[in-house]
């Protein structure tokens, strides 16, 4: 089934054979990032935090993130994904300098151009602070994406570590990206309880969540999402492997959409999580016993709930309609 993927980290994307390979090229010695098989090497999220810096600290030029481009959409398309959204940062593209992350704005919009006319997979980008950068660094974010915001860059988002900080911290950067015509997300409510997803809609104005899922834990938050039309960016693979839930058959997913709220699904960082799209949806069947109709629902949401133009929107539906 063609997949609709709107919670994607460019960089922990980055399959680890790509890295190793780049790191070899550069002579950087990034063995203790990698287990004996290959994989990455982490004990909990905050040292995934570490170990996903580490890893990417061999991304250095425009040319690194164009290969990159390419090696995460070949990935996507072989598991069916056909558009896809993800969180590009200027601190990792050119150190918050809005000339040099213009370069490699450029180097990995046109790669994924080229990729979508040789393998049918659309994406477009979102710039995310990052939260325990503090809000000052947050600052210098969304002003880069509100000098590139366009009909290809067109969110804006806050990811990170969810104990550093505050929603409200980080408003003077969302206005300024919502001045700029870019959608808001915000990655609340995958460590923290349910008051912070609450305070990610209330105090930044979000249109999305990423991941959201403590929200189950109040029902009157619950309700408010499903009124207001919040859209949660789901990734059930991710926080099973994390331990947000100890099982998927303990995530809150299925109550969620049966509330009334809008979910979709995502693969967060995969091969961190050693998950894939095809593998989410799999996954989700044999769990909940879901049916082909209620991923194609998925995948309308999803759509619906995308940071694109119509066109875009348009050319995208007709690649999920059945063959």
């Amino acid at each position: 089934m063609p997949k609709v993927e709107l919670h994607l980290h460019f960089e922990g994307a980055a399959p680890p054979s790509f890295i190793r390979g780049l790191a070899k090229e550069k002579k950087v010695d990034l063995s203790r990032v990698f287990r004996p098989d290959g994989s990455y090497d982490y004990r909990d999220f905050w040292h995934f935090l570490e170990v996903y810096e580490a890893a990417t600290s061999v991304l250095k030029t425009p040319e690194d993130f164009a290969r990159l481009c390419r090696a995460v959409l070949e990935e996507s398309a072989a598991k069916g994904v056909v558009y896809s959204e993800t969180f590009l940062s200027p601190d990792f593209c050119g150190g918050g300098d809005v000339s040099a992350w213009k370069d490699y704005l450029l180097a990995i919009r046109e790669t994924a151009e080229a990729a979508e006319r040789d393998l049918g997979i659309t994406l477009r980008g979102i710039v995310t602070a990052i939260r325990h950068f503090g809000p000052d660094k947050a600052r210098q974010t969304a002003l880069c994406a509100a000098e590139t915001a366009g009909d290809w860059l067109t969110g804006f988002g806050l990811a990170g570590d969810e104990k550093k900080g505050k929603q409200r911290d980080f408003s003077w950067a969302f206005d300024c990206a919502r001045e700029a015509g870019l959608r808001l997300t915000s990655h609340a409510g995958e460590w923290n309880g349910p008051q912070e997803v609450r305070e990610a809609v209330e105090d930044l104005g979000v249109e999305r969540i990423g991941h959201g899922v403590r929200a189950w834990g109040d029902r009157a938050l619950v309700d408010m999402l499903a009124e207001r039309e919040i859209v949660l960016e789901v990734c059930p693979g991710s926080n099973v492997f994390l331990g947000v839930f100890p099982s998927l058959a303990a995530h809150p997913i299925a109550k969620l959409r049966d509330a009334g709220v809008k979910v979709t699904v995502s693969t967060d960082d995969p091969p961190f999580f050693h998950t894939s799209m095809r593998r989410e949806f799999e996954d989700l069947a044999k769990t909940f016993h879901w049916d082909e109709e209620v991923f194609e629902e998925l995948n309308r949401t999803a759509l619906d709930a995308a940071f694109c133009d119509a066109a875009t929107r348009d050319a995208v539906l007709k690649r999920l309609e059945p063959k």
